[in-house]
C-alpha cells in the first residue's frame, strides 16, 4: 500500500479487495530505514475497508513496543526487521501470542545464514529484494540466489515456514520468484502505478497457482 493513491485511499483498497490476497502495510519509522510512511490512523483506515488480511511489515525500531497495538488494528502476519532486533525470538513469539502470524524481515546486505537460526520460529520470512526504505525500486539480481539458498534451508530442516519477497517485484520476474522458491509476492508501484492494476496483479497470481 506504500505506493497507493493516498488521495484516493478507498480506490486502491478496493483495488487489493477485487484483485490480491492480502495487504501489505510498509510502517516506517525514519530510524530504521531512512523514510517515514504512515501510522496506526492509516492502518486503522483501511483495516475499515478492508476485505482482505492485513500483512504489516514494521521498519521501525523497538518493534515489540507495536505488536499489541497491531493486534487490535486486525493485523493477521506481523513481520519486523532482524536488524531491528537484538533477539528476534521473544518478539516472534511476543506477535504469535496475539493471534498473528510472526514473520522475520532482512535486507539485502543481511546473509542468509544470520536468518536460518530463527526460521523454526517464523511462520513466514520476508525477503528483501531491494533496501527496505523506499517504494519503486530496482530488483537485486542477486536475490534470486538469496531466495534459493533460503528456500534449501527450509526444505531441509522441514520448516513450515513461507516465504514472502518485496522489492521489485513485478510481472516480469515473477515466475522466476515463484520457481526460486516465493510463496508469496509483494508489489507495489508495478500494481498502482499501472494502468490496469488488476490485470497486473492477476498475472503475476498465475504463478502462485
Amino acid at each position: 500500500m506504500l505506493a497507493a493513491d493516498f488521495l484516493h485511499l478507498e480506490e486502491s483498497v478496493d483495488i487489493v479487495n477485487r484483485h490480491a490476497d492480502l495487504f501489505h502495510l510498509d510502517i516506517m519509522d525514519g530510524v530504521l530505514v531512512p523514510n517515514i510512511s504512515f501510522g496506526f490512523p492509516v492502518v486503522e483506515a483501511i483495516a475499515g475497508m478492508a476485505k482482505k488480511p492485513l500483512d504489516a511489515h514494521l521498519m521501525i525500531v523497538h518493534p515489540e513496543r507495536y505488536v499489541e497495538r497491531c493486534a487490535e488494528c486486525g493485523i493477521k502476519m506481523l513481520s519486523f526487521h532482524y536488524e531491528a532486533a537484538r533477539d528476534p525470538e521473544p518478539i516472534l513469539g511476543l506477535i504469535r501470542s496475539h493471534k498473528m502470524k510472526a514473520g522475520l524481515a532482512f535486507n539485502p546486505d543481511i546473509p542468509v545464514e544470520k536468518i536460518a537460526p530463527y526460521l523454526g520460529e517464523c511462520d513466514f520470512v520476508l525477503l528483501m529484494t531491494v533496501f527496505a526504505g523506499f517504494g519503486g525500486q530496482k530488483f537485486i539480481e542477486e536475490s534470486y540466489d538469496r531466495l534459493r539458498q533460503l528456500k534449501s534451508i527450509i526444505d531441509e530442516k522441514g520448516y513450515r515456514c513461507r516465504i514472502e519477497v518485496d522489492g521489485g517485484v513485478s510481472p516480469a520476474n515473477a515466475a522466476k520468484l515463484v520457481e526460486c522458491g516465493a510463496d508469496t509476492l509483494v508489489a507495489g508501484s508495478a500494481v498502482f502505478k499501472a494502468e490496469n492494476p488488476g490485470e497486473v496483479i492477476r498475472s503475476m497470481r498465475v504463478n502462485l497457482q
